[in-house]
């Protein structure tokens, strides 16, 4: 089961998926999970984004769906968006502090020649960005800072008679 995080600053949420389930599960579908799958991730980083007023994390996930769908019939926007899927992966990375996600050439490359593979390598990077997100959650916007807590008294050894 996949566990569920808040995203920081926004009340949408995002899965840690396991990478191996994605794979399997776009296999027993016949390809159909990984449409849906596609879709919820660059939904998930578009939310990460906005709540860091980061527009290269993705601002428009079902455009990237319509891309590697129906564009597939023009055959250039498939490549287009999966190549900037993983500059978005890139951005979240560094927005969260999660390292650097992964070269958006060679996840195109691994993708074109075994998906599966690059299919692994996307998620197994986007989960390091949600438990680094989680590891470190931002404030909400217009919270105030918490006050530290009052230290506790001391017992003194000359007690009052």
């Amino acid at each position: 089961m996949a566990a569920v995080l808040p995203i920081a600053g926004t009340g949408a949420t995002a899965k840690v998926r396991n990478p191996l389930g994605v794979i399997g599960l776009t296999f027993i579908t016949f390809g159909i999970y990984y449409w849906v799958w596609y879709y919820k991730v660059n939904r998930e980083m578009k939310d990460l984004g906005a709540a860091h007023n980061n527009e290269e994390c993705g601002t428009s996930p079902g455009t990237s769906l319509l891309a590697v769908t129906f564009g597939a019939f023009i055959i250039v926007p498939p490549f287009v968006s999966i190549f900037r899927s993983f500059k978005r992966l890139n951005a979240s990375s560094q927005v969260t502090g999660a390292g650097d996600g992964f070269d958006a050439g060679l996840g195109l490359l691994l993708w074109l020649f075994i998906s599966p593979v690059a299919m692994y390598i996307f998620q197994m990077n986007l989960n390091k960005v949600w438990l680094a997100q989680n590891a470190s959650p931002a404030p909400a916007i217009g919270s105030a800072p918490e006050a530290p807590a009052a230290p506790a008294p001391v017992a003194s050894d000359n007690a009052v008679e």
